[in-house]
């Protein structure tokens, strides 16, 4: 018997880092359409109660990385490096805590009205989860999806260009427009949440990338 089929008794059948993942990969999509339903809405209760979902759900993706974090304990062999296991589920966890933490400070500020270019950063986070979504799909299988995961992370990559420039834009019409000090604060540590996810995003996409140069 060849030493490859020894070696296969050890490893496991199904992963269960790849149903974990997968759960991930639903949270940022459910998180992040939360948060674009929350940035169309002027309405402060409203607002108020769609961030309890959206904490809910970043609740849950902690969650599910400290059960990651556990299995990396329990299990001997893993389906790739343990390193990008945890480095992967960390910058998972990075994401939708960086949409928690755009509601909530929405939510404590309390801006008398939220930018236009802070929904247009909504909507390319919940573009960048859901591309990220179909990557968790397919991670048990990666050989056979190498070209659909690395197009998903050149437009993560190609999501994180657009958002800086929305970014750089605000940022020079804020300085130009609001002549409140408080305002400006407010409004600029909203907005700087909201592209820290969009980072954290294409993050996911250079870890993602990572792993396919070596075992895909």
């Amino acid at each position: 018997m060849r030493f490859n089929s020894i070696f296969s008794f050890l490893v496991p059948k199904e992963s269960t880092f790849f149903p974990l993942f997968k759960k991930s990969g639903d949270l940022l999509v459910d998180a992040s359409d939360l948060l674009v339903e929350f940035l169309k809405t002027q309405d402060k209760e409203q607002q108020k109660e769609i961030y309890k979902k959206i904490k809910e759900a970043e609740t849950k993706c902690d969650g599910v990385t400290n059960k990651i974090f556990d299995e990396l304990n329990n299990i001997f062999i893993t389906p790739f490096d343990r390193e990008d296991i945890r480095e992967l589920a960390d910058l998972l966890d990075d994401v939708i805590d960086f949409i928690n933490s755009s509601a909530k400070r929405v939510v404590l500020y309390q801006p008398n009205e939220l930018p236009e270019k802070a929904l247009q950063l909504g909507e390319i986070i919940s573009k960048g989860c859901h591309e990220i979504c179909d990557c968790m799909y397919v991670m048990s299988q990666l050989n056979n999806n190498s070209q659909l995961v690395l197009e998903k992370c050149t437009h993560m990559k190609s999501l994180e260009k657009e958002a800086d420039d929305i970014y750089e834009h605000f940022i020079i019409e804020l300085f130009q427009k609001e002549e409140s000090a408080i305002d400006v604060i407010r409004l600029t540590q909203i907005m700087s949440e909201l592209e820290k996810a969009t980072n954290s995003i294409n993050g996911v996409s250079k870890e993602l990338k990572t792993i396919l140069i070596k075992y895909a």
